[in-house]
């Protein structure tokens, strides 16, 4: 965990919050002792300890043989106290809406995390209803339409890209370099991004930046099936997330006083 200039880091925090990322991380597939331990590099007697306050405190719960361990109730109530706070959020849902009654198509709003981007509303289209919601969920920022669109506000010598490989989702994501450049730059160009099968096969999206920061945080998009991915559908893909985009960005500035996360 990044310290902050002239701050020390409790090391039994960083702890705690690695733990429960990484359990955040592993979804349904409950861990037990012996691997957290080893995946954090903690002692066995030190990890055992944490997961035990934490599953007092609501944050982990754990199996009735007290052997696996999970993402508990606590970090759902935290992460929808993030949602319903987050201004931003509660402006662009109205507009998700709107888009997907126009489009009949899936919408979704994301905000750039480091490498990834993490889903914070999404509208599912009643033609093709999936029973997993995305809300919460990250995906690296170069393997979909929402991810390009936001790092193509930024110059390709600042991309919080990893240091190693780029993974692959599918068997079209870009994973090299040089590629994924090239893409952005005509994301730039065109004022868009496009995916056709980077995420998910079958599904194309088209993503665009909401510059109401600088450089742009949050994007919107549409996920369209290949199918029904004609080309006079996709001209009106774009044109309404753009007119959605540009209303979005038109909006007035919270009023004074009011916080403005970043």
């Amino acid at each position: 965990m990044p310290e902050s200039p002239g701050v020390r880091g409790v090391k039994s925090a960083a702890r705690t919050v690695a733990l429960l990322e990484l359990l955040a991380d592993r979804g349904d597939h409950p861990s037990r002792l012996d691997e957290l331990a080893e995946a954090l590099g903690v002692p066995r007697s030190s990890m055992y300890q944490l997961l035990r306050t934490l599953v007092d405190c609501g944050w982990v719960r754990t199996d009735t043989t007290g052997s696996l361990y999970g993402i508990g109730i606590r970090a759902l109530l935290t992460g929808t106290s993030y949602l319903d706070s987050d201004r931003r959020v509660r402006m662009v849902r109205p507009y998700l809406d709107e888009a997907s009654d126009a489009l009949g198509e899936t919408i979704h709003m994301a905000r750039l995390d480091g490498p990834d981007v993490v889903y914070l509303a999404t509208r599912e289209s009643h033609e093709y209803p999936r029973t997993i919601s995305r809300v919460g969920r990250r995906i690296p920022a170069h393997a979909n339409a929402l991810g390009k669109a936001l790092l193509a506000e930024r110059p390709d010598d600042a991309l919080p890209l990893p240091t190693g490989p780029l993974a692959a989702l599918t068997e079209n994501t870009r994973t090299e370099r040089i590629a994924l450049l090239a893409d952005l730059a005509a994301v730039r160009e065109r004022g868009h991004s496009v995916d056709r099968e980077e995420t998910v096969p079958g599904i194309a999206g088209f993503g665009f930046a909401l510059r109401y920061d600088s450089p742009a945080v949050d994007a919107i998009s549409c996920s369209v099936p290949l199918d029904r991915l004609s080309a006079d559908h996709e001209v009106r893909v774009v044109s309404v997330m753009g007119e959605i985009r540009s209303r979005i960005e038109a909006l007035l500035p919270p009023a004074s006083g009011a916080p403005d996360w970043r």
